[in-house]
């Protein structure tokens, strides 16, 4: 058979050959890379999330001897424990709308700032977040309390002094110092997206700031409160630092109670039973916003 007789690949065919042995090699090494870095992830999530799950689960639906029971969960219905959750969610809703209160006029002003400016502002702002929450709370209790610091102040001006140490009132305070800046972030992240262009057509059309505000700010950064108002409400239900130190012990909270039964009681059962139906509050909250923002979205692409 002569030279001529061979059939010769299609032009681009040899070379694409040549070029696809190579990449399953490159594919598989990039997927077990991946799987490399992703396994301390998965060991971190494992021992650190699914294991103290499992056995918060273990211990909530079983006695002592082991047995399966709802008491532990049922317990939630102690007048006791019912009022607690009750005030760790009135609290925990109070201390949430203040900080949307006080964060979002302070969004809108680093909005309106340059970027370097905002961004010292915003870093001032969280610098005492690099100090620990519980160092913070305890110098709120020293400046607070009865012959602290801004009573000391108060009598040197000559006005009465203040006696919210130990009353909700400053527990409400200590949570909005502690997790404001969880709000402000989210928020300000959110409006710095908005065009500038959208809020110029809103006055050009004779829009006022209020207007302005309710019909194209409030709406577009709707994604920026729903975050904000769930890193605030979850740590602020969850909470018994804040309350134990600014409470002084008279304000309990559900987290004090579970607390309680941890390190005072040693009634594990009980204690893992009330931390599930927490966690069903704090899901069902977190449900809640998921559902509102996705909702939220939904309109704005009809729209």
């Amino acid at each position: 058979m002569s030279s001529l007789d061979k059939k010769e690949p299609p032009a681009g065919e040899g070379s694409t050959a040549a070029l696809a042995c190579p990449v399953r090699p490159r594919v598989s090494k990039s997927r077990l890379m991946r799987e490399l870095l992703a396994g301390p992830f998965m060991a971190w999530i494992i021992i650190f999330t699914v294991v103290p799950l499992a056995l918060m689960f273990s211990r909530g639906f079983t006695d002592k001897a082991g047995s399966f029971t709802l008491d532990n969960v049922m317990a939630i219905t102690n007048p006791i424990y019912f009022k607690a959750l009750v005030l760790a969610l009135e609290l925990s809703v109070v201390a949430t709308v203040v900080c949307l209160l006080l964060a979002y006029p302070l969004a809108l002003i680093l909005r309106g700032m340059k970027h370097g400016s905002a961004g010292a502002i915003v870093f001032i702002f969280v610098l005492p977040m690099w100090m620990n929450s519980l160092l913070r709370t305890i110098a709120w209790q020293s400046l607070l309390e009865k012959e602290g610091v801004i009573n000391g102040l108060l009598g040197v001006l000559g006005l009465p002094g203040i006696g919210i140490i130990n009353t909700p009132a400053a527990v409400v305070l200590g949570m909005v110092y502690n997790y404001l800046p969880f709000m402000v972030l989210p928020l300000y992240n959110a409006l710095a997206k908005i065009d500038d262009d959208i809020i110029d057509a809103s006055h050009d059309l004779g829009a006022n700031f209020w207007a302005t505000l309710r019909h194209v700010l409030i709406p577009q950064s709707v994604a920026g409160i729903v975050s904000g108002i769930t890193m605030v409400f979850v740590p602020s239900l969850t909470t018994f630092v804040v309350s134990d130190i600014l409470g002084g012990g008279k304000v309990a909270l559900i987290g004090n109670l579970i607390e309680q039964q941890f390190t005072v009681s040693y009634d594990w059962n009980t204690g893992a039973g009330l931390s599930i139906v927490l966690m069903v509050f704090v899901l069902a909250s977190m449900a809640v916003m998921n559902a509102f923002d996705k909702s939220d979205m939904a309109s704005r692409k009809v729209a």
